[in-house]
């Protein structure tokens, strides 16, 4: 009995391979379908996960700076430190002394000697400052309400750095990334109804084209199951080549991107993160396009066959 569902399986396959290759030309438009649906979905995954990274990165460097006044004594800096570091949304704190405000200056402007000349000719003019981390950036308020405090204020020598241009970048990089989905999303589906839509017309024809033949399939007792099967097995390799087409386009786009845009896209994006995500989870990518592109052409193609097949169930 084994062997027979065995051997019935491995007809319906060949059957449907052979099919595959007789209406290679009639699909090239559902293939083409289903890889547009494939690759929107797999730039939607991408996008998203360059946005996260993109978010998590500036968001690391998002910080407050605090310069205290020359005259500020060790004390009354440590009693500061320990007040900060106490707040709730404080992460850690870090002290940098004159000193070494100095020497991180002219390290970062070792090139350019003008600079260096001028502030050699002076006393230090750099001040101390507190390197304040938050836990959540958008919950920053806090420690700006601790630092506007009057007893606070007077140790401080210039206006705190907030890093509000980063805040910022986050904040266009989430509405961009909300818009991305959902655009992605209403992209998705309408280019998956327009999928099912050209398989379903598709197999129709093919049953169509077929029909004496499955009548006389019907009538030497063939089950509903054996008729049915081969169409399947056809849009089932539609959507397995639908999805290599769709990988082939997007890792060569991404890796296309990846050498020609080095800078961020608006200052805010890491364009090359996109490639070497796609690399990372080349595996897990194309078994999702795979799994989708097969799922597509199999619902397409059974509720097709069961609508056209003037079969009896057995």
């Amino acid at each position: 009995m084994n062997d027979r569902r065995l051997i019935t399986i491995e007809r319906i396959i060949k059957s449907g391979v052979v099919n595959f290759g007789r209406n290679i030309w009639l699909a090239i438009a559902s293939i083409a379908m289903m890889a547009i649906t494939l690759t929107i979905l797999l730039f939607a995954v991408v996008a998203n996960a360059t946005f996260k990274h993109s978010v998590d990165d500036i968001t690391k460097k998002i910080d407050v700076k605090f310069y205290l006044k020359d005259t500020v004594t060790d004390k009354q800096r440590q009693d500061l430190v320990g007040q900060v570091r106490r707040l709730p949304n404080v992460d850690n704190v870090q002290y940098k002394s004159k000193t070494e405000a100095l020497r991180d200056y002219q390290n970062q402007n070792a090139n350019n000697p003008t600079l260096l000349t001028a502030i050699s000719l002076t006393d230090n003019p750099l001040p101390a400052s507190l390197t304040i981390k938050p836990k959540d950036p958008n919950k920053i308020d806090e420690i700006r309400d601790f630092l506007d405090r009057p007893a606070v204020k007077a140790l401080q020598s210039e206006n705190t750095d907030y890093s509000a241009d980063r805040k910022a970048a986050i904040d266009k990089i989430i509405r961009a990334t909300h818009f991305f989905e959902e655009a992605g999303f209403i992209g998705i589906i309408v280019f998956m109804i327009i999928s099912v839509l050209i398989i379903f017309n598709t197999i129709r024809m093919t049953i169509f084209n077929r029909r004496d033949e499955l009548v006389i399939m019907r009538l030497l007792g063939a089950s509903t199951s054996y008729i049915r099967g081969p169409f399947i097995v056809e849009t089932v390799l539609y959507g397995i080549v639908a999805a290599l087409i769709s990988l082939s386009i997007c890792g060569a786009l991404f890796k296309i991107a990846s050498s020609t845009l080095r800078a961020s896209t608006f200052g805010l994006l890491d364009i090359t993160y996109s490639n070497s995500y796609f690399s990372q989870h080349l595996s897990e990518i194309l078994l999702l396009q795979i799994a989708i592109g097969i799922i597509i052409g199999a619902a397409s193609s059974a509720f097709a066959a069961r609508r056209y097949l003037k079969v009896n169930r057995q």
